[in-house]
């Protein structure tokens, strides 16, 4: 496989951007390769610089639920653009956008606009802090909620990747309320509780935890969660960037049946574009400013040409149901083919991650103990055949709406070929 095109560019890049990349996981460091350069991506399929071409299950580390360049979502935004590409005041659109996700989720009475995940769960903390007038915030050992500070403690993603527990440049006082559970244990949120009584704001949860691989959620996990939270007086925040509108159109707290106070969104929301949303109960948002003393702004909040996007990838969703269901058929396909050839792998609906460990992967330690030189093995074979999935153990592998029977089937035969390479 020529990369040349791709090598020249990276070299080129290091110069001006630390690593080359825009975001660490770019960089490929943990499959030990160089970053392919991508020119163009439509349906299920990317092109590097080189002209190499691959079917692609990163996805844009998912938003691309309905694959690449879709026409209805390029065409409004083309025409988004004619009318200008940001004004810094309000749009109908952004209130379009707003009635669609509430309509999707229910549980997201009011929301704001934002750019990015990181900025949703910043300003959704920040809420559940103002409306509770407390500080501490339980969150998850390998759960990533973006990269603010106090966030940025025994987290999944990036640092997990990197092998970085937590990150330099954070302050201890700013992870000093930052309270660890581990994922899948309630009874260690009950002891977090118990010790920190009356002092809690929050827990915030990614209720499929999938920036360290694909961990779901044991049966009843969530529910005890909810129900822990409610005796407690302690406000839950689903962070649904990667599984809002994955999952189903209501996000995992449609397809488990638990309702959050609080969610982040993200990704899909903004239909591939840089839009972010976080929302929730009525009485806690109402204490955003301007109504409130919850402060929270943004130059391009509301962008017309992403909010634009997240309108016409949502309505797309919600007008063809049978997209949910042909992605959970497309998706079985492939978790068949992991173990059929020996993987041991996680799904939850189109979320996949094989683990190289004999254990059964329910929480960080769990996902710590998968063999990362053989992900590196297996990432290289897969790569070769032309299958681009992601450059780490640790991220999710998204099926996509446009991803053919055809494509599958490919990437099935992949799997079983790596099977035997493998083991």
């Amino acid at each position: 496989m020529n990369t040349e095109k791709s090598h020249s560019l990276f070299e080129e890049a290091k110069k001006y951007m630390p690593g080359g990349v825009n975001s660490p996981v770019r960089a490929y460091q943990a499959v030990k390769r160089e970053p392919l350069f991508i020119k163009r991506a439509e349906k299920g399929y990317i092109y590097d610089v080189d002209g190499n071409s691959y079917v692609d299950f990163v996805c844009s580390w998912g938003p691309g639920i309905l694959g690449h360049s879709h026409p209805q979502v390029i065409a409004a935004v083309q025409k988004a653009c004619e009318d200008g590409l940001t004004f810094g005041a309000p749009t109908e659109k952004e209130t379009i956008l707003a009635k669609l996700i509430s309509s999707l989720m229910p549980s997201m009475e009011m929301m704001r606009l934002v750019n990015s995940g990181t900025e949703a769960v910043m300003s959704v903390v920040r809420a559940a802090r103002g409306f509770t007038g407390k500080n501490k915030v339980i969150k998850f050992n390998g759960c990533y909620h973006g990269h603010s500070d106090c966030m940025l403690v025994k987290a999944g993603s990036g640092l997990l990747t990197q092998s970085i527990p937590s990150g330099a440049g954070v302050p201890e006082n700013c992870t000093k309320d930052t309270l660890i559970a581990e994922y899948n244990d309630i009874s260690s949120v009950e002891n977090l509780i118990e010790s920190n009584n009356g002092e809690i704001a929050c827990v915030i949860i990614e209720p499929v935890a999938a920036n360290m691989g694909v961990v779901p959620p044991k049966k009843e996990f969530l529910q005890e969660l909810r129900k822990l939270t409610e005796d407690n007086g302690i406000l839950l925040i689903f962070d649904e960037v990667i599984t809002g509108f994955r999952l189903a159109l209501g996000g995992a707290q449609e397809y488990y049946g638990v309702k959050p106070d609080l969610t982040s969104l993200g990704k899909i929301a903004g239909g591939g574009m840089p839009l972010a949303v976080y929302g929730g109960r009525r009485d806690i948002m109402e204490n955003v400013a301007p109504v409130g003393k919850v402060y929270q702004a943004g130059t391009l909040s509301g962008n017309p040409i992403a909010v634009t996007a997240g309108i016409e990838t949502l309505k797309i969703l919600s007008e063809n149901k049978n997209i949910y269901t042909e992605l959970e058929k497309k998706s079985e396909v492939l978790e068949k083919a992991f173990k059929d050839s020996g993987f041991n792998v996680n799904r939850v609906g189109s979320l996949l991650c094989p683990f190289f460990t004999d254990r059964k992967v329910e929480s960080y330690s769990d996902a710590l103990s998968s063999d990362t030189e053989k992900y590196e093995k297996y990432f290289s074979f897969m790569l070769e055949k032309g299958i681009y999935i992601a450059p780490s153990q640790f991220e999710a592998m998204f099926v996509s709406y446009a991803h053919t029977d055809e494509d599958i089937e490919k990437t099935a035969a992949c799997i079983r070929e790596a099977g035997k390479y493998m083991f």
